[in-house]
């Protein structure tokens, strides 16, 4: 046995040499197809927390084929030493495990197991003695260089509980419950209808349609709004002949909840429009208009209470009004900007009223320097019913957190909002969405109000169908035209305005031409309808300088559309588009000849301008030379006496670059 002893000593020696130098890719496992991290961890009998802290791994579930996972800590492994007299067992401490007690004395847990009898490598105990060698002489084969990953003990059955440690997946966060929807609210609204009360093929749908369409909305949602933008007394011959009469008329029998003042309800002058306000069967409202001295001028704002739910309603009227009307038609008030107003009253309709809702019925439009997204932005109003741009808006659009809807203009649509609540009164949900004159096409009209509209075309009949004069070829006054270019009856408006007056030049702007004339007779009722506004013709003197300042101003918008946009008689213009606005004009002739800034020449013009309108500022102050009549009355005396020879294009207004103009306002 002596003998023996010192020969295992000497063996032992060898070993933990060779174990000491044995390179630590042994403790490396490579990641196969379809490994489990929590399996690799219990193949080597430990835990993936501890595996993944190893590995510094923070997704135990993202491991890949050919990833290298350190099976142990960098350290070399303790090799016990054996002295002579107790080298041939091992005294099992707690916390030992089979297998690792027999890589520690680099043999197998299999040999091992077999040395002592040992049925189930599981279970041993603390204290339990495990024999290392046979009683006889062993000879142990030196382990090979080769960094080669050794191969694992099979995994050997462990208890049901150790399965607790397989990583659970991160659970997907649960959404919010949608709030259950409690009340539907419905607000239907119309626009900038000028009258146009009368189905036709160029405009929209008309009122009879329109009030099919609104009575089957009210039947499916008894909780619904009918409000309009404003412009809905004037323009069509229906509406003027009569000063809005006729449009009060017929939005009395729709039964509208509300509707705000558009800048043409102005045209008819102050006084008209109080009276227009008495005669309508629902409120008028404009809470940014007030009198010079700050005093109420009309209603602002209503609150209605709808199944339970309180609506504020208030009125944004544009303060373009001052211009965009004739400026004798808002004298003695005042605007305020509707940003202003808006926070004012919606604090007010909030905090006093109680309003679960609050809804701008408002004349601003898109564009110019109060937009209806200022309202939207300065805070508190769930929906913004719009116009004055005569846009239409299929899905709406966002100003702020508020839903702006329009449905462009002539009853070409009709507009429907739909506000979801929950049971405690709070909007869950806005929607918009418009009816087409084109999807109403087989609606029947409204047998009420073709009635009426019969009543009110056969009463100005006998002004609408006198015959004043005739035309050879359509006269054009399409919108998009006008607003951007010469016309032969923009030419025939300068014309007779230079005829008149015996002017030097003479413009006319665009947005004041209102539709077409075709060719054949011309009543005073069509005339009527492309001059609807009732403006005079006036004569002024101004400067070279000046009148190539008013022409710039007409062109700022090019090649969009502008209102602005000058027709002219007496002169030529050559306008370079690129340049920057205010810088366009390339040429001026008057008669021929160059414009000389410092001559002063006489000018004809309508009121409108003349009083500074639709930015024409160079005008106002300006002595009048001479008084006309209104331009309806003027454009029918000069066809009679002329004809329509005069209105021919001539190319008197050129864009050099030939650039193309575009629908729509910038």
């Amino acid at each position: 046995m002596k003998k023996y002893g010192k020969r295992l000593v000497v063996l032992l020696v060898i070993f933990s040499l060779i174990f000491t130098s044995y390179s630590f890719a042994s403790d490396v496992y490579t990641v196969k197809s379809g490994d489990v991290f929590w399996k690799i961890a219990r193949r080597y009998n430990t835990t993936w927390q501890q595996l993944a802290k190893i590995n510094g791994i923070k997704n135990p579930n993202l491991i890949f084929p050919n990833q290298k996972i350190k099976l142990r800590e960098d350290k070399k492994v303790e090799v016990i030493k054996p002295d002579k007299n107790s080298g041939k067992f091992y005294v099992v401490k707690s916390g030992d495990t089979f297998w690792k007690i027999a890589r520690r004395y680099n043999t197998t847990w299999q040999n091992l197991a077999k040395l002592n009898s040992i049925k189930n490598p599981n279970l041993i105990f603390p204290n339990q003695k495990i024999k290392l060698i046979p009683d006889e002489e062993v000879k142990v084969k030196p382990v090979e260089e080769k960094k080669e990953e050794p191969k694992k003990p099979e995994e050997p059955k462990k208890p049901a509980e150790e399965k607790k440690e397989e990583p659970k997946k991160p659970e997907e966060p649960k959404k919010p419950a949608e709030p259950e929807v409690a009340k539907t609210i419905q607000i239907l609204h119309t626009n900038d209808m000028h009258g146009f009360f009368v189905e036709s093929k160029y405009e929209g749908m008309g009122a009879a349609k329109l009030k099919t369409l609104i009575n089957e909305k009210r039947a499916a949602n008894p909780n619904t709004l009918l409000l309009d933008a404003g412009d809905a007394v004037q323009g069509h011959n229906l509406a003027t002949l009569t000063k809005g009469e006729n449009s009060v008329k017929l939005m009395n029998a729709f039964k509208y909840d509300a509707m705000v003042t558009g800048n043409h309800e102005f045209d008819y002058g102050v006084e008209r429009l109080l009276e227009i306000k008495k005669g309508l069967q629902f409120p008028l409202l404009a809470a940014n208009v007030m009198k010079e001295d700050g005093s109420k001028f009309i209603d602002g704002y209503i609150v209605k209470e709808v199944d339970g739910v309180k609506i504020g309603i208030f009125g944004l009227a544009t303060p373009e009004t001052k211009f965009k009307s004739h400026p004798r038609n808002t004298k003695g008030l005042k605007f305020e900007a509707p940003a202003d107003t808006t926070k004012r009253v919606v604090k007010k309709l909030r905090e006093e009223e109680g309003a679960d809702i609050v809804i701008a019925v408002a004349h601003l439009g898109e564009t110019g320097k109060w937009p209806a997204k200022t309202a939207g932005e300065a805070g508190g109003i769930d929906v913004i019913v719009d116009g004055h741009s005569h846009v239409g808006y299929p899905e709406g659009i966002k100003g702020g957190e508020s839903l702006i809807v329009s449905t462009g203009a002539h009853t070409k649509n009709l507009g429907i909002v739909t506000i979801k609540l929950d049971k405690d009164n709070k909007v869950i949900s806005k929607k918009a969405e418009l009816i087409s004159k084109k999807m109403a096409k087989d609606v029947k009209p409204d047998p009420d109000v073709n009635v009426l509209i019969e009543e009110m075309k056969k009463a100005n009949e006998p002004i609408e169908k006198m015959v004043v004069a005739n035309t050879p070829v359509e006269l054009d006054g399409e919108r998009l035209h006008v607003r951007t270019g010469e016309t032969n009856l923009g030419n025939l408006i300068t014309a007779s305005m230079i005829d008149l007056s015996g002017a030097d030049v003479a413009i006319m702007n665009g947005g004041g031409i209102r539709t077409n004339i075709e060719a054949g007779d011309i009543t005073k009722g069509q005339i009527l309808t492309v001059l609807p506004f009732g403006n005079e013709v006036k004569m002024i003197e101004i400067t070279g300088e000046e009148l190539q300042a008013a022409i710039e101003n007409g062109l700022t918008n090019y090649p969009y559309e502008m209102g602005a946009f000058p027709h002219i008689g007496g002169m030529t213009v050559k306008f370079d588009a690129t340049k920057e606005a205010g810088s366009r004009v390339v040429e001026i002739k008057v008669k021929d000849k160059a414009l000389d800034p410092k001559a002063t020449y006489k000018l004809a013009t309508n009121d409108f301008l003349t009083a500074g309108g639709d930015g024409y500022k160079m005008f106002k102050g300006k002595e009048f030379l001479g008084e006309y009549s209104t331009l309806d009355k003027v454009l029918i005396d000069y066809i009679v006496a002329n004809g329509t020879d005069s209105g021919k294009l001539t190319g008197r207004m050129v864009e050099v670059n030939g650039m193309e103009p575009k629908e729509g306002e910038k």
